[in-house]
């Protein structure tokens, strides 16, 4: 899987290193992302989820079947793509 955030649609940046002589070269700004577990109470199933930092603080904010909604319906995932342990 690719280094995407599942709620808030977060990836990888580009940009440039600039040293001392303003001398400049291609760089990544890569994502804080982590996989976490989660229990899904609406569906009483745990799953698995690569978010970040943003996205656990939304989770935490309004919800974990609320965060999934909108990103469903933003595409920023699947409902097949959210890994249900377990099973």
């Amino acid at each position: 899987m690719s280094k995407i955030c599942q709620i808030t649609g977060k990836k990888a940046q580009t940009g440039n290193n600039v040293s001392h002589s303003k001398h400049r070269t291609k760089r990544t700004f890569d994502v804080n992302l982590f996989s976490k577990k989660f229990y899904y109470v609406e569906e009483e199933c745990w799953i698995r989820l690569k978010i970040s930092a943003a996205g656990l603080r939304i989770i935490n904010r309004v919800g974990l079947d609320a965060a999934l909604k909108e990103a469903v319906s933003k595409g920023y995932v699947n409902w097949k793509d959210i890994k249900v342990i377990g099973e």
